[in-house]
């Protein structure tokens, strides 16, 4: 049975598509793992130029990325549908993001010894940790294990979802905001918060933290959340330029050019489940369920790309790395454009490359195993 489309979901998918590849553009022009092309250990910003626009595309713009795709994947998702098991659950949602996750593991572990971007020393030791975690030039595929741990769950919270009020999951999105002010606790207080210690990573807050809150928070949009049309454009706006902002201003408060600094540091407002990248996500969202198209649907490229933003996302890496290091020409304080352009020129390309070649590949039998499409 054919799936009836949500379509400013499907404008969702296509923008957070595009954000996740600014931010990886974006981090080439602070240290950076140049074979890898993301951010390592160690950073360094090299001139005014890199901090300013650095902190507008990755913080400002871009980092929102990650929790929209989890609120779209919690909006279609969360609460199961009435009659569904968990075991014919797990069996739908795992048949589509295992086999073509399982496919760019192996790639990313294989694929760079055909151009010499790994020696077969590290492809060897990234094959033996593969049942354990991602391989080491493909970073980005973190993603998965978060999205795996919500799948995983939705079974076990649909129950509550289904028969919550309004004001019990305003209760439990209380509690999972001020998690989120855990990442500056821990910096900036203590790096034990609430019973942490060695022999316990379980605070008192552990099981309202994290994903969890994005998907609570989804399910409470699409349920409860009753605002005009008029007033869910003006607070949207509201709320995603306040976060972004103050996204963005963390990083060019530590991103002083010229001296070496500890990616966490820099990058301390950064994570994903704080409160300025819940507040920005909130809001952008917010402005996503405006868009009304006169037709009922959207065009047809959105759909289109919609459809391959799985496939896009995992493949991206491949592309956006020789791009980068193209443009930026071994010197991020001396790239071959200006980096206020150069940055949304490698996303853009990096998108169009992988458009393409998804497109292509869904044209194979059997594609869905391994682009997800």
């Amino acid at each position: 049975m054919k799936e009836e489309r949500i379509v400013f979901l499907d404008y969702v998918r296509v923008v957070a598509c595009l954000l996740v590849m600014l931010v990886h553009a974006s981090e080439n022009f602070y240290g950076c793992d140049t074979a890898a092309g993301l951010a390592s250990n160690l950073s360094y910003v090299a001139n005014e130029a890199n901090r300013f626009w650095v902190a507008f595309y990755d913080g400002g713009v871009s980092r929102t990325a990650v929790p929209l795709f989890i609120i779209v994947s919690a909006f279609l998702l969360a609460p199961m549908k009435e009659g569904q098991t968990m075991s014919s659950f797990y069996r739908r949602r795992f048949m589509r993001i295992l086999p073509p996750f399982i496919c760019f593991l192996l790639l990313y572990s294989l694929l760079p010894l055909l151009w010499g971007g790994m020696t077969w020393e590290q492809s060897l030791n990234d094959l033996k940790l593969l049942p354990f975690n991602f391989p080491s030039m493909a970073g980005h595929l973190w993603f998965m294990y978060p999205l795996i741990s919500l799948y995983i769950i939705i079974p076990v919270v649909s129950p509550w979802l289904q028969k919550a009020t309004a004001r019990e999951e305003l209760t439990f999105l209380g509690f999972f905001a001020f998690t989120t002010l855990m990442p500056w606790l821990h910096l900036f207080v203590s790096p034990e918060l609430w019973g942490e210690c060695f022999w316990n990573q379980f605070t008192a807050f552990w099981y309202c933290s994290g994903y969890l809150g994005y998907l609570v928070m989804a399910h409470y949009i699409r349920v409860h959340l009753k605002w005009s049309r008029q007033r869910r454009l003006r607070l949207g706006t509201l709320f995603f330029l306040v976060g972004a902002a103050f996204t963005a201003w963390s990083f060019w408060w530590k991103g002083v050019p010229g001296q070496p600094i500890e990616t966490p540091l820099l990058e301390w407002s950064w994570e994903f489940c704080s409160p300025n990248v819940l507040c920005a996500t909130f809001g952008l969202f917010l402005l996503f369920t405006c868009i009304q198209p006169k037709k009922g649907k959207a065009p047809a490229v959105v759909t289109e790309v919609s459809k391959l933003s799985f496939g896009m996302y995992l493949m991206h890496m491949f592309f956006l790395a020789p791009i980068a290091g193209i443009i930026i020409g071994g010197d991020p304080a001396k790239p071959l454009l200006p980096v206020w352009l150069a940055i949304p020129v490698i996303a853009l390309l990096s998108y169009l490359c992988c458009v393409i070649t998804t497109k292509l590949l869904s044209l194979l039998p059997g594609s869905r195993y391994f682009i997800g499409y």
